[in-house]
């Protein structure tokens, strides 16, 4: 087990690049099994998560070639069938995405039940809801999701409730399928739209990705493609975070503005100054911000991922303020970790109440999950002194090259190996 260290204090300066969604790039690697040629995926980040899908894929027969660190080809032209192991497959949530592109591609598929962070009850429910509508039987078993069908007919799904997974999952499966899908109440997050793209790419015919009604051509075949993953909106949110936490100037690279609408607003209501130029932003924030209220809300609205990010900030700033989780219930664990560092803060049901600090305090805490061990860095590297992060592969999974990019703003951060008697 690794952990990072952290001297923090130091004002963070300087450009930083955003490498591609992880979010996008865990559906389009499974999605690539449908095509029946090569592709090529570019700007996929170097995360923990992509290379144990990279990995799957190979158990699976496919041909996994890497071009350069953030570019890959595949071609799956060998596979015979999808089927992911629990040993790889229980690592990551986005596993289950290869259920939906099995089905899409041999009409059967089975994988484990995925895995991932513990944030809270993550049903597959609709998953399952779609993949039957469009005639497959579904079966779990000994912690095995199977799905099956002799064909596959588009239906017209709606979603009780916005689950970008199954709108993704649908999706997938749908491509191949006879007649039209038509998915109702769909997700419209932007890496809904990237893998609706990289799917057009390959020969698709999907029209609407991005609003909440979907609509699919079924395609007897799917081609090959190249492909560039879209700028990731939550590592870029969370560089903006930490630029205000450490009261200084960054200018983030490769970045879509408009992804950033909700989290840019906050900031600026907290008196950070944020300048859009083209695929670039900058933030300054040369004071102590101020608190604001939050409430997390599905796309377009304030994203659940940078809600523990923020949750840092607002423990430092000015006044009090909260936190309202409607997403998942289950993400709050990393408050016990930030009042260690001495934080402030209350939750009473869905709402965390926080008062804003001057100055937190360094001390040894532990990564729940991905989001919370980036909030537990945000205020690491606003406290003087230093502070340990323990069980940071939560971190690693999800953020490219993550002590690299804060080095090269100044940051002093370590990832050291962790004794056993650590912690």
């Amino acid at each position: 087990m690794n952990k990072f260290e952290i001297q923090g204090g130091k004002k963070l300066k300087g450009e930083v690049e955003i490498s591609g969604f992880k979010n996008a790039a865990v559906a389009i690697l499974p999605a690539s099994i449908l095509a029946e040629e090569k592709t090529v995926i570019e700007n996929l980040p170097n995360i923990s998560d992509t290379r144990t899908l990279l990995t799957i894929l190979e158990t699976m027969n496919a041909t996994v070639t890497q071009l350069d660190s953030n570019s890959v080809s595949i071609e799956p032209g060998k596979m015979r069938e999808c089927k992911a192991e629990e040993d790889t497959a229980r690592g990551l949530r986005a596993s289950y995405y290869f259920l939906g592109a099995g089905l899409g591609r041999f009409h059967k598929a089975k994988v484990a039940y995925p895995g991932g962070c513990h944030i809270g009850s993550r049903p597959i429910d609709q998953h399952i809801k779609g993949f039957e509508a469009l005639g497959a039987k579904v079966k779990i078993e000994q912690g095995m999701i199977s799905v099956q069908a002799r064909e596959l007919i588009g239906a017209t799904i709606y979603l009780d409730v916005v689950s970008v997974g199954a709108t993704i999952n649908i999706m997938l499966a749908a491509v191949k399928a006879k007649g039209q899908t038509v998915i109702e109440n769909a997700a419209k997050e932007p890496h809904i739209v990237d893998v609706a793209n990289f799917l057009n790419c390959l020969g698709a015919k999907i029209k609407g990705a991005g609003t909440d009604t979907i609509k699919i051509e079924g395609v007897k075949k799917l081609g090959g493609c190249e492909h560039a993953i879209i700028p990731d909106q939550i590592e870029a949110g969370t560089y903006m975070i930490a630029a205000a936490a450490t009261r200084g100037d960054v200018l983030i690279k490769n970045v879509i503005p408009k992804h950033l609408e909700s989290i840019t607003a906050k900031l600026k209501e907290m008196d950070v100054a944020i300048e859009e130029n083209g695929d670039e932003i900058r933030v300054k924030a040369p004071k102590r911000t101020k608190s604001v209220d939050i409430k997390t809300l599905v796309y377009p609205g304030f994203p659940t991922d940078l809600q523990q990010p923020m949750s840092s900030l607002l423990a430092i700033s000015e006044g009090t303020g909260s936190i309202t989780e409607n997403i998942f219930e289950g993400r709050f664990k990393h408050i016990n970790e930030l009042k260690r560092m001495g934080a402030v803060i209350r939750v009473e049901g869905k709402v965390a109440i926080i008062d804003g600090v001057k100055k937190l305090s360094p001390a040894t805490v532990t990564a729940s999950d991905l989001r919370a061990g980036a909030a537990l860095i945000i205020a690491a590297l606003s406290t003087k002194g230093k502070t340990e992060i323990h069980e940071v592969e939560h971190i690693l999974r999800g953020y490219d090259r993550i002590e690299e990019k804060l080095q090269n703003l100044g940051a002093k951060i370590e990832l050291v190996q962790a004794k056993k008697t650590d912690k």
